[in-house]
Parts: C-alpha cells; sequence; structure tokens
C-alpha cells in the first residue's frame, strides 16, 4: 500500500490550526510561572541527552526540504504534519458541539461532589464515568482522565491510578471516563478509522462537554492517562488543540518495536485494517505489521511528529518502564518547536523504574497541571 499526503476522499473533517487558533493555544496553555522546585528539572534532558537527537526527522522541515524559517512558518507545517496524520488514521467525523451530559446520581465526598453521570461521546454512543466537583466559587481548571475503566481514577480500581480524585482534593473538576480498546470495532458500531484516533475523538468530545458546564473554565482544561490511557490522553492533546495541555503516564511516546507494551502495531491502537488481523503480541514475520501502523513506519512518520503539535500547548511524560530517560532524543523535537516560537517550559518528563505510578510521580503530575492550569494558585 502506497502513501501520500493529503485528505481521505469521502471523509469527514479535518482539524487545523489557524492563526487564531494558535493564538488561543498560547494563550490558554501558557504557564505564568516559573516550575515548582520539585519538578524543576524534569523541563529538560539530562546531560547525557542534550546533544544531537537526530534519531529523529525534525518536524520542522516542510515536505518539498524548507526549513520552518520562524514562528510565521510554524501553522503551515503543522497543517502538513496533521494533514498526514489525519489521512493515515482517517479523519473523524463531525464533533458534537454541545454534547448531552446526564447525571445519574451524586454524593458528597470530602470536599468535592461526585457524580454518576453518562455522556455523550460520539453521535449514538455514551459513556459513563464520574465527575468530580470541588468547593469552589466560579469556573474551575478541569482535567479529563481516561483509562480502561472509570472506577480507578476515583479511587475505586486499580491502585495508584486515583489521578481524578487526586485531582478534585487539589479544587480540579475531574471527569473519569473508560473504555476497553478491545470493545472498540471499526465498523461495527463505530467510525472506520483507527481506534486510537477514534478514541482522541471521544475525548475531543467530552472537552466539548466539560467547556459548557457551569463549573468549568474552558480555557483550563486538561487531559491525562496511564498506560492505554496515556496512550489515549496523547493521541487526544495532539489531535485537538482545545486541550490546554497533557499527561501521558508511561504510554511508549515513540514507535519502538523491542518493547511489548509499546505496542502501537495492534488493530486496537493503530493496526486495524479490514478484513486482516494479527496474532497479539510482537512483530514477527508471520505476523507483520498492517492497517495505519503499517503505513506510518513505511512511510518514515513516528510519534515526534505528535508531540509538536501540542507546541506551545505543555505537556509531561510521567515516564516509567516505556519511557526512560533516552525518550528526550524524541522530545528534543518538541523543545525545538517551542523555542522557535519563543516558548519555554513547555516540555516535561520525570521518570521513576517501574511501569505503574507511585506517590510520588503522581505529586509531580499533580504540581505539573497546578503549574499549567492554576497559574498563581487560582
Amino acid at each position: 500500500m502506497r502513501w501520500r499526503s493529503g485528505l481521505v476522499p469521502g471523509v469527514g473533517v479535518l482539524v487545523v490550526a489557524t492563526a487564531g487558533a494558535m493564538a488561543l493555544a498560547i494563550d490558554q496553555g501558557k504557564p505564568h510561572e516559573a516550575p515548582p522546585a520539585a519538578i524543576a528539572s524534569a523541563f529538560g534532558p539530562p546531560a547525557e541527552f542534550r546533544e544531537d537527537p537526530s534519531a529523529y526527522r525534525s518536524p520542522l522541515i516542510f515536505h518539498d526540504g524548507r526549513r520552518v524559517r520562524d514562528a510565521a512558518d510554524w501553522p503551515a507545517r503543522r497543517r502538513e504534519i496533521l494533514t498526514d496524520w489525519q489521512a493515515i488514521l482517517g479523519a473523524w467525523p463531525p464533533l458534537i458541539d454541545r454534547p448531552k451530559v446526564e447525571v445519574l446520581g451524586r454524593h458528597r465526598r470530602e470536599n468535592f461532589e461526585q457524580r454518576r453521570v453518562r455522556v455523550e461521546v460520539a453521535q449514538g454512543q455514551t459513556m459513563e464515568g464520574y465527575l468530580l466537583v470541588p468547593d469552589l466559587k466560579g469556573p474551575a481548571p478541569a482535567v479529563l482522565v481516561v483509562f480502561y475503566e472509570p472506577e480507578s481514577a476515583i479511587g475505586e480500581g486499580k491502585p495508584g491510578r486515583d489521578f481524578a480524585l487526586l485531582l478534585a482534593r487539589r479544587g480540579f473538576v475531574a471527569l473519569s471516563l473508560g473504555i476497553s480498546p478491545f470493545a472498540i470495532r471499526p465498523g461495527q458500531g463505530y467510525p472506520e478509522i483507527q481506534p486510537l484516533s477514534y478514541l482522541a475523538y471521544v475525548a475531543a468530545n467530552s472537552y466539548n462537554a466539560l467547556s459548557h458546564l457551569p463549573e468549568v473554565d474552558p480555557k483550563r482544561v486538561g487531559v491525562m492517562g496511564h498506560s492505554y490511557g496515556g496512550k489515549w490522553a496523547m493521541f487526544a492533546s495532539c489531535l485537538y488543540e482545545k486541550f490546554a495541555c497533557g499527561v501521558w503516564s508511561d504510554p511508549g511516546v515513540v514507535f519502538d518495536e523491542s518493547r511489548p507494551d509499546v505496542n502501537y502495531w495492534e488493530p486496537w491502537y493503530l493496526g486495524w485494517e479490514p478484513g486482516r488481523t494479527r496474532k497479539r503480541g510482537l512483530l514477527t514475520a508471520e505476523y507483520p505489521r498492517i492497517g495505519a501502523y503499517k503505513t506510518l513506519i513505511e512511510s518514515g512518520h513516528d510519534l515526534h511528529e505528535l508531540h509538536a503539535l501540542m507546541a506551545p500547548r505543555p505537556f509531561l511524560v510521567s515516564g516509567g518502564s516505556e519511557d526512560t530517560p533516552n525518550r528526550w532524543q524524541a522530545l528534543h523535537h518538541a523543545l525545538a518547536v517551542n523555542r522557535l516560537l519563543g516558548e519555554e517550559n513547555r516540555v516535561a518528563m520525570t521518570n521513576r523504574p517501574s511501569h505503574n505510578p507511585t506517590e510520588a510521580s503522581n505529586e509531580q503530575i499533580v504540581q505539573f497541571l497546578t503549574m499549567v492550569l492554576k497559574p498563581g494558585g487560582r
């Protein structure tokens, strides 16, 4: 299968960044203070990774070989990158402007109200989850937390993944949603796009739902997740520029076929192909790359291009076993784009030995989100 840049005929909208939208993104993602001491060292690579990032093609080069010269050139190059990825992944259906949010129940917890909700995430599709609303006056920052199921994020599932609970305690509105990736079957009640792109579309509609809640400041909404949820959050924040920031906990921030858990090739992520499937696990001659993943690899693309789409919005990689400090070789390129735009403190990575989140790594996440979404403690 050969690929060429451009829109896919007959499919839905392509999200592009206009100059006005880029200005909005700069405003809504701008940290107004220096990083707190506890995470200051996360905003740059360690000494051994400060040099040549040439393992990845620079996203600051146009298709025709021209280099992006200044900030005025960047929106055009950004459109090229986004067009490339949407053409390969499949363009989204139209977004829902005001998704329905149905409250199914509510009760008090600590310093916030917990609401069981049903959110319209696509035409004819809903997800049930939890909306945690702290006791605050006026619109507050909010974070969409995504995972296999919504209970872990509110402290009623897998330990160490109680992100929504931690954030609600600190004055964030938090919406916890979840779905198993194995449940998403393109063409069987779902759009015929790659599952990870569909999940990003779900997150975009969830942003729209949050943005219309009176308790939420629509300019201060981030998205985060761990592992599979980290992949989901990364694609969501990169492909939908209204998210003010992203936190990606150990998803595998580049393609790495040596790591079984950095498995973007699986059909429930980027390896969906009509009429074909493959045995779960590492790539082999018998079970090779298929679907969009095959096209991305053969076309020379990697996830550092998506990271570039975040600029100038900030993001944090909460790295574990899958995202070790050597991932700075890819993150260098996001730093370069932000430098071109005259911005700093936009790209951060913390590291822990294990894949699972820890109390310390979760505190770093909360500090990052506080810095970005609650400047001056607001």
